[in-house]
């Protein structure tokens, strides 16, 4: 060998020295890395498939190719109403959807320039992100996520599901959090092939979490500043965006610092990719957050206590046709007109906040408490601590420190920081449970509904106060006795068996034979009655029990249970003479049916509040139409409108003092009623077009007005209807305007007294039961 070859061999040891290519542990590296990398290579897209096809049941059932192309996403029930106003929404997640054009330029464009800038670039996956990710890692310098917009809307839809996870899920934290991305990887090149650009960000923007109970971008605008999506500006749209790392910390409500720095974040990020210049980035990066915050919940909005009293017949509905309420998306389409709504809300607010007022000063001057026993007419003794007793708070208190314990009356009476109502405004106070259940129940509640007797549509129903508050419907759950509102019917029932409105009767109260004695009424001023000769129609537009009494006498109580029983009344009634006093509980919703019937000329029309429901899709599942019968003839209904017209229109009437501008070119028909002991005050109204009752009370029947008078339907009730009205006609747009009964198609002329009584009829009726108090 010569020494250029000996050179070359000294040359060629160094280099392998240098390579370490000769050690036998280098070898084995290599041969590890060649393993691992095939591993990899062919290790990886196994791995893929087994947890796309969930081999052997390890990592969880995957959305079907079918869910992926058509993702099912949570979705609100909506109520809306005849006028096409939102009336709120039943939700487990407050969601609802909007289209890629009902989304404001600047949320997207913010969207994509903060969270994936290279969207339109990538398949559902950007590798270059995954390296900027890697990269922050290694210099301890983190760059954020390298999650893509299509990544984290497979992660909304389906991967964080906890049903769809596997035995591995259960290992713990990371091997779940690893399936489930690679999941989110698998699902993403899914909805990548399946859907455009467009479509993806419009069904992450539906279905992101924003904190307060507001998920998807529609309902999140709506919480947060009152608007749609498609109005949404810069700032507003920054919010939204810096929201999405973490809904919760950066809610700007509940963290406006913090939110306004992550807001900040996204306009500099728009600043740097020159979306925006430096003048404008410096001006709104200065500019305050500006609210308009409100939760939508049950308690907020029009009609709370009708979109309560409905749910329960939309879960019997959905159970019947295999929906869920909560996250079908139907679309329910009601009678209630948001307008006529308003103006009912607005009247009973207006005047029960003067009636309560005067309430509570009129039993302070007695310094009592409205409570009142029935038997004694004083306070009802211990009428809190028997309340407590049915209270959750009181139960709670007596599973934790037992029946006897003393420590439940301390509680009881511990002062702590409570948010009360008040007819001024929410207030902070500091009250014990015992003072606050002597505090709610000095409230007078109402009840209203309004409804069309010809089609029997529901246009506005007020169920109470407040339903933060006041949980208790009184249009429909509650049951109360109507008082005189009830005497229609008796009359009615006379009228059929052919009584003439203007049948003359003597005002002296009868005493009437009943098991185990007799019953003899009282009118309203204490007497049995003047003595004065009358026609019905007087007697009734006076509300005087002492011919109502001789009435019912003469077509007998189970006709008159029988004849309320086919124009809608559906409650339990007594079939005895006191009956025509309205001593048998009917519900505000069923009276107001009722009268409907007179109206509508003896067509019996049961109110109804739906007209369909639709799928999410807009396709109609069901039409609703109201149910009719004919109850009475139409010469009976008529003469009974010309009766309830009479409570405006005779001398006397208790309809006389309704406001003039409702009289004017107008007729008008109108009961009121009372309970003798002071508890309940009724007014019923009817015009050609609309049929409305407003009830007013205590909650509890124990619960009376200071006085008889004070209670009297003409001065609880009878003001809600008359503001109610007025507001109705000052607003000729929800089509219900002043006009005329409707007649019957065989009556010509005009009714009157001579009309209708016959020669054959005696117009005079004495009752004939003894003893009969005549006047001195």
């Amino acid at each position: 060998m010569n020494t250029s070859d000996s050179s070359k061999k000294t040359i060629l040891q160094k280099f392998n020295d240098a390579l370490l290519l000769h050690r036998p542990w280098f070898k084995k590296t290599v041969k590890v890395i060649w393993i691992l990398f095939l591993c990899i290579a062919i290790g990886f897209p196994l791995y893929i498939l087994s947890v796309r096809y969930n081999m052997f049941g390890l990592y969880g059932e995957m959305p079907s190719l079918k869910a992926i192309e058509n993702p099912e996403n949570d979705l609100s029930s909506e109520l809306i109403s005849a006028d096409g106003v939102s009336l709120g929404r039943y939700f487990r997640y407050n969601r609802s959807q909007v289209t890629y054009e009902q989304l404001s330029p600047e949320l997207v464009n913010t969207l994509l320039l903060s969270e994936d800038r290279r969207f339109y670039k990538h398949s559902g996956m950007d590798f270059w992100s995954y390296v900027r990710v890697v990269w922050g890692l290694l210099t301890f310098d983190p760059a954020g996520g390298g999650s893509t917009i299509t990544q984290q809307l497979a992660k909304n839809l389906y991967t964080l599901n906890p049903e769809m996870d596997g035995p591995i899920a259960k290992l713990g934290k990371y091997p779940r959090r690893i399936v489930q991305k690679t999941k989110e990887w698998i699902i993403s090149v899914h909805l990548e092939r399946n859907f455009t650009k467009e479509e993806i960000i419009t069904m992450y923007l539906n279905t992101t979490e924003f904190s307060s109970n507001a998920y998807g971008i529609k309902v999140a605008a709506e919480t947060y500043f009152n608007k749609q999506p498609d109005s949404l500006n810069i700032v507003e749209s920054a919010v939204f965006v810096g929201m999405l790392q973490n809904p919760s910390a950066f809610n700007p409500n509940l963290h406006p610092d913090a939110a306004f720095k992550k807001r900040n974040e996204v306009l500099y990020k728009l600043y740097s990719y020159e979306y925006i210049d430096k003048s404008l980035y410096d001006s709104l990066k200065v500019t305050p957050i500006e609210l308009k915050f409100a939760v939508q919940n049950q308690n907020q909005g029009l009609a709370t206590y009708f979109r309560n009293v409905l749910r329960n017949d939309l879960i019997a509905w959905c159970k019947e046709h295999n929906y869920d309420l909560w996250d079908s998306g139907l679309k329910i389409y009601t009678t209630i007109d948001s307008r006529m709504q308003r103006y009912a809300e607005e009247a009973m607010t207006e005047h029960m906040t003067k009636l309560q007022a005067e309430f509570v000063k009129q039993w302070k001057l007695r310094n009592r408490n409205p409570w009142v026993d029935e038997n004694t007419g004083g306070e009802v003794k211990n009428f809190l601590a028997k309340k407590i007793k049915r209270t959750e708070t009181y139960k709670n208190l007596v599973s934790r420190y037992g029946t006897n314990s003393d420590s439940i009356e301390i509680m009881l009476n511990k002062k702590k920081k409570m948010t009360i109502f008040s007819w001024k405004g929410e207030r902070d106070t500091l009250f014990s449970s015992m003072d606050s259940l002597a505090y709610y129940n000095k409230f007078l509640q109402s009840g209203m509904m309004s409804m069309d007797p010809t089609t029997g549509a529901v246009k506005a129903w007020v169920g109470g106060l407040n339903h933060k508050y006041f949980k208790f419907d009184h249009v429909k759950q509650s049951t109360r006795q109507p008082g005189s509102t009830f005497k229609p019917f008796v009359y009615g029932k006379a009228i059929e068996d052919g009584f003439s409105p203007c049948l003359e009767l003597y005002d002296i109260s009868p005493t009437i034979q009943v098991p185990g004695g007799t019953w003899t009424p009282y009118n309203a001023d204490g007497t049995r009655g003047s003595g004065e000769k009358m026609t019905i129609r007087q007697a009734m537009a006076r509300s005087l029990n002492s011919i109502t009494a001789q009435m019912v006498d003469k077509v007998k109580p189970d006709n008159v249970v029988d004849f309320a029983k086919r124009l809608g009344i559906k409650t339990k009634l007594d079939a005895v003479p006191s009956i025509c006093l309205g001593t048998s509980d009917v519900s505000l919703y069923d009276m107001v049916g009722a009268y409907c019937g007179f109206v509508n000329l003896g067509l019996a029309i049961e109110p109804y509040y739906i007209t369909r429901i639709e799928d999410k899709n807009g396709n109609v599942i069901e039409n609703f139409v109201p149910k009719t019968t004919l109850a009475i003839n139409e010469a009976t209904a008529y003469k009974m409108v010309y009766m309830l017209k009479g409570g405006v229109e005779e001398s006397g009437g208790t309809s006389l003092g309704l406001s003039y501008d409702l009289k004017k070119d107008n007729e008008i028909g109108g009961k009121t009623g009372t309970t003798d002991n002071a508890s309940d005050g009724w007014y019923i109204g009817v015009t050609h077009n609309l049929v409305t009752g407003v009830w007013v009370g205590g909650d509890e029947r124990s619960i009376r007005f200071p006085s008889w008078d004070f209670g009297a339907g003409t001065k609880s009730a009878r003001p809600i209807w008359d503001k109610y009205m007025l507001k109705v006609y000052r607003h000729p747009e929800t089509g219900y305007k002043k006009g005329y009964f409707k007649r019957p198609s065989k009556m010509e002329g005009s009714l009157n007294c001579s009309d209708y009584v016959t020669a054959d009829q005696d117009s005079t009726y004495v009752p004939d039961l003894e003893p009969v108090w005549k006047p001195n």
